[in-house]
């Protein structure tokens, strides 16, 4: 019974106790405002203002004057790289047209210093400065192959001389390729039969290998001949046309005929005057102009 009687007595101490110690609650005066506490904006939004604003000062005000200006320049660099491309097209154009003339022409002609027969005077091939020629390699004896390719080679000459676009602008030339015997009186005698304004040319034996070399003429004479006895002389069988530089243009052979040999040189006069060469034509001899 003593016993439950202290149990008692310890829960009421215990129980004032907690009640003096616990905590009085507060009251707010009521004077005291009320905090509104605003929706927050994202804060994506504030980045992508703020990214607005610095493109605005990088970039700058685009007026139409900036826009302008900038038209005008883009179209300028466009006509300019458009004349440019067409400049580039151009120069390509000549490059592979003077290669395609260059490639599969072989070297022929070159310096020399003959003997012109008519006055008995040296001539070079810098003489012909300005002019076409055509040189036929030859020789007087030649019983029918060499005048029938000079009567050929003199209609050559007066088909281009009445061409109203050509005029008399190609030189026929005849080079003997037997100068023991092809004096400088025989050729030029010899050379009347065919056309006047025909240039025979002669000169030594080293001076006609060396042009007939130059030519690539092949030439062919009988060993240890004797004074006074008849041969024939084997060549080459071909019309060289050489431009007003001097350079070679082309060749033809045998079997092409005077209206295809004048048909090709008018070709080749034509695009060279086209590109601008310059071409010397000389006055036709009085008994040629009928």
């Amino acid at each position: 019974m003593a016993h439950q009687s202290f149990k008692r007595l310890a829960f009421n101490y215990r129980t004032a106790l907690g009640a003096r110690l616990a905590p009085k609650p507060r009251s707010l005066p009521a004077s005291l405002p009320s905090l509104a506490i605003a929706p927050r904006r994202p804060f994506s939004s504030g980045i992508k203002d703020t990214n607005k604003i610095r493109e605005r000062a990088a970039i700058g005000p685009f007026t139409w004057k900036a826009a302008a200006l900038f038209l005008g320049t883009g179209a300028g660099l466009l006509l300019y790289f458009k004349h440019e491309k067409q400049r580039v097209i151009q120069l390509r154009e000549e490059q592979e047209k003077h290669t395609a003339k260059s490639v599969g022409k072989p070297k022929i002609g070159g310096p020399f210093t003959l003997t012109d027969c008519s006055t008995k005077e040296k001539i070079s091939n810098t003489d012909f400065a300005g002019r076409y020629y055509m040189v036929y390699f030859g020789f007087t004896n030649c019983p029918d192959i060499c005048p029938d390719e000079l009567d050929k080679m003199a209609d050559v000459i007066d088909k281009v001389a009445t061409d109203p676009e050509l005029g008399n602008i190609l030189t026929p030339v005849f080079i003997t390729c037997d100068p023991k015997r092809d004096t400088p009186e025989i050729v030029h005698e010899y050379i009347q039969d065919f056309h006047p304004e025909m240039i025979g040319l002669t000169g030594t034996q080293e001076e006609i290998t060396k042009v007939a070399k130059s030519f690539r003429v092949y030439v062919s004479s009988p060993p240890n001949v004797k004074e006074g006895e008849d041969y024939l002389v084997d060549h080459s069988i071909f019309f060289y046309l050489m431009d007003p530089e001097g350079k070679f243009v082309d060749c033809y052979a045998k079997d092409a005929t005077a209206d295809e040999v004048a048909s090709s040189f008018k070709n080749y006069a034509l695009e060279y005057k086209k590109e601008g060469g310059k071409v010397v034509a000389v006055p036709r001899k009085k008994s040629q102009e009928t």
